[in-house]
């Protein structure tokens, strides 16, 4: 038996792997942006949120991309209790200033920005 943190768990099922789903998003989602990161979301008809990191082309070598996307999961892991379900959501984030705490900020200015956080 699994226990769940409070602070919530990511799970495998919360993951967008599959392309077709990452065009969509990209083509029809709703988006946001502020300075170096951007969201695209979309309802997906579910009782839970799926979320893919994407990295734009050239984002450093794979050591930086590896620890980019690491933060991106810590963080979404760490806010997800706090955001409304039934979203399929992408957060782009750009080269730059890239540590955990730009990151914890970006991502609760663009769920904000998004209507994405709980009241």
């Amino acid at each position: 038996m699994e226990t769940e943190l409070k602070t919530g768990f990511f799970k495998r099922e919360e993951r967008i792997k599959n392309p077709v789903i990452f065009r969509t998003l990209f083509k029809d989602g709703k988006r946001a942006s502020i300075s170096g990161a951007k969201i695209f979301y979309k309802e997906n008809g579910t009782e839970m949120n799926r979320i893919g990191f994407p990295l734009p082309r050239g984002y450093g070598n794979a050591v930086q991309r590896n620890l980019s996307k690491r933060y991106s999961r810590e963080v979404y892991r760490l806010l997800k209790t706090h955001l409304n379900t039934g979203y399929d959501i992408l957060l782009l984030v750009y080269p730059g200033n890239d540590s955990f705490s730009t990151r914890c900020v970006q991502f609760r200015t663009l769920f904000q920005k998004a209507g994405l956080l709980k009241e």
